[in-house]
């Protein structure tokens, strides 16, 4: 019977590798996706066929608990890497005996980041998740102690290897040799690491909004704080449009342009007066292809309400509202 590792799968071509490395010394791999609210990708089809099952694990609740004060604080903006890996390698061990696994593997590379993947980093997520020698590294494993997997003869130590630092070009030479060609963006991509982002996600932080729905909003659009408790949200294109209209709740306010202007999808949600209707109006117009009207009509409606409210609209140059702008 062939002894099984769990294999902790990002999307990216680190973990890709370090999978592959260790079905190629004969150990059946079960991969394990977490979700989280900040890195979303469709694993299922973005992960090559190496012929490992995938096993998606939502983290959404938990990293929002984790998110609002973690323990080793943030990197360069609002990235908790080492918060984050320590959640998701802990609940990785808590799976391992209902799925068989001996051992736990990851993609990570000594150096690469420069918050979460340095030496001590590094040994600190190994002994605070739990994991200690169940955890092994395969493109780093030359540069720390033998782990369980080694010490046991489950695979070879000197098929493992020695990548170190921030260069990707051993992993796609890797790759290549491998056969594997199609595969997501080396560096994969979360949310958190993005300056725009992270300044919104503080911001909804200092408000005290902080939840699912209103992180999904965060990633469409352009934001306007109108109130203490009133946030606008205007589409930047026909994609954002759309996205706005699916993601808008019961209560929330939807603003769209008279029919025969080009303009944004906006989405007001909070606690919203007539004053603040109308200069979510006002707003909403100020990005319309108004091609020199004086008056601009804007639709508006509050769901679950199916009746558009029309307001006329005098022309606003976006400087006036600027200071809304998050």
């Amino acid at each position: 019977m062939k002894i099984k590792a769990l294999a902790l799968i990002s999307g990216g071509l680190d973990s890709l590798l370090a999978a592959k490395l260790i079905l190629d010394q004969g150990c059946e791999v079960i991969g394990l996706h977490f979700k989280i609210p900040f890195c979303k990708i469709d694993i299922k089809k973005s992960f090559p066929d190496i012929g490992i099952k995938i096993i998606e694990v939502d983290l959404g609740g938990k990293f929002l608990k984790l998110i609002r004060q973690p323990h080793y604080g943030f990197g360069s903006n609002m990235n908790p890497c080492i918060d984050c890996k320590i959640l998701m390698f802990s609940q990785a061990k808590e799976l391992m005996s209902g799925l068989g696994a001996k051992f736990i593997i990851t993609g990570e590379v000594l150096g690469q980041r420069p918050m979460s993947q340095n030496k001590q980093a590094l040994k600190l997520i190994r002994q605070r998740s739990g994991l200690d020698d169940l955890l092994l590294r395969p493109l780093s494993a030359q540069f720390f102690p033998p782990s369980l997997a080694e010490k046991e003869g489950w695979v070879k130590r000197e098929k493992l290897l020695n990548f170190n630092g921030r260069m990707r070009i051993p992993q796609m030479r890797l790759a290549r040799d491998l056969g594997l060609n199609d595969y997501a963006n080396p560096a994969g991509g979360c949310l958190l690491t993005d300056p725009g982002f992270s300044k919104r996600l503080v911001e909804l932080l200092a408000h005290d909004e902080l939840n699912l729905e209103n992180l999904e909003l965060l990633k469409v659009g352009r934001h306007f704080r109108l109130g203490e408790h009133t946030r606008l949200v205007v589409g930047r294109d026909k994609g954002e449009n759309n996205q706005l209209a699916q993601l808008a709740r019961a209560r929330d306010y939807l603003f769209s342009p008279q029919k025969d202007l080009a303009g944004p999808t906006a989405l007001a949600r909070g606690l919203i007066n007539q004053e603040l209707i109308f200069l979510s109006s006002q707003i909403t117009s100020a990005y319309t292809d108004a091609l020199g009207l004086k008056k601009i009509g804007v639709f508006y409606r509050q769901l679950p309400a199916v009746k558009e409210n029309l307001h006329q609209i005098p022309y606003l140059p976006k400087e006036n509202f600027a200071y809304l702008f998050i």
